[in-house]
């Protein structure tokens, strides 16, 4: 009888768990979930780099090509250039007068993307001016939206880049001459492109601007890129000032989107 209440005991003392075992249960789930969310920054760092090289540098590629095979940018005229996206509707502009209107961009139909400017029905199409000279482009999204490309945002809902072409005329606040236009950006994936391309996050200066930034005091430091990862998406937080905070958004809400201006070297 004694015997086998000892055992009884010895068997209950056998199947707690103690201090020690109990602290390294705790270690390694803290290890699990810290893994977890490291993981995903990892994730969300190699999908920014992988817009770069598969989207962003590749269309900057295709514009190159069309300027080496046409001699001219996209939109211009061959026979009366003028070296401007879009510039053969300048061509009837009197005494070349460059500080003008803008003209309308190029994008890939007749509805621009948000938050960029310039006439509202954009001639000529972007994938008609590419392929006139057989110029290959980015795969983008699919067939026929070569121009947009889809990712996720830090709450895991979808948001859509575009890509336009536009000159910009001189005394433009993000950057004069021939620019890409680059939509539906998010401000973290904006500020990563930017260190990528500038080596510095900085929405007013280098070849990689935030849009309506305009150039601050010379000598000053530089100015943020508007808007965070805390703004929920509206039109709203397309021009607020950079470093401030507009709506609030909640977990689940699509994060705010920039628009950025990428110059071109022709």
């Amino acid at each position: 009888m004694i015997a086998a209440t000892g055992k009884k005991q010895s068997l209950g003392y056998q199947a707690g768990f103690n201090l020690v075992e109990m602290s390294v249960v705790l270690l390694v789930i803290g290890l699990i979930l810290g893994a977890v969310s490291i993981g995903k920054d990892v994730q969300r760092n190699a999908e920014y780099a992988k817009i770069k090289q598969k989207f962003v540098d590749p269309w900057a590629g295709a514009y190159n090509t069309y300027y080496t095979r046409a001699g001219v940018v996209l939109g211009d005229s061959q026979t009366a250039p003028n070296f401007m996206v879009n510039g053969a509707s300048y061509a009837e502009r009197s005494g070349g007068n460059m500080t003008g209107e803008a003209v309308a961009p190029i994008c890939d139909s007749a509805s621009n993307p948000q938050g960029v400017g310039g006439d509202a029905t954009p001639l000529p199409s972007l994938y008609d001016e590419m392929d006139r000279l057989g110029v290959r482009m980015p795969p983008g999204r699919a067939e026929g939206a070569e121009s947009r490309y889809v990712y996720l945002d830090s709450n895991g809902n979808p948001q859509e880049i575009q890509v336009c072409f536009q000159w910009n005329a001189p005394g433009t606040a993000s950057n004069s001459g021939n620019v890409m236009i680059i939509a539906g950006l998010t401000p973290d994936l904006a500020r990563t492109l930017d260190q990528m391309i500038d080596g510095k996050p900085d929405a007013q200066e280098g070849m990689f601007r935030q849009a309506n930034v305009a150039n601050g005091t010379a000598g000053a430091p530089g100015v943020e890129w508007g808007a965070n990862n805390t703004n929920a998406y509206g039109a709203e937080t397309l021009s607020i000032s950079p470093g401030t905070q507009s709506t609030d958004r909640r977990d689940e809400d699509q994060v705010a989107v920039v628009v950025a201006h990428y110059k071109m070297t022709q």
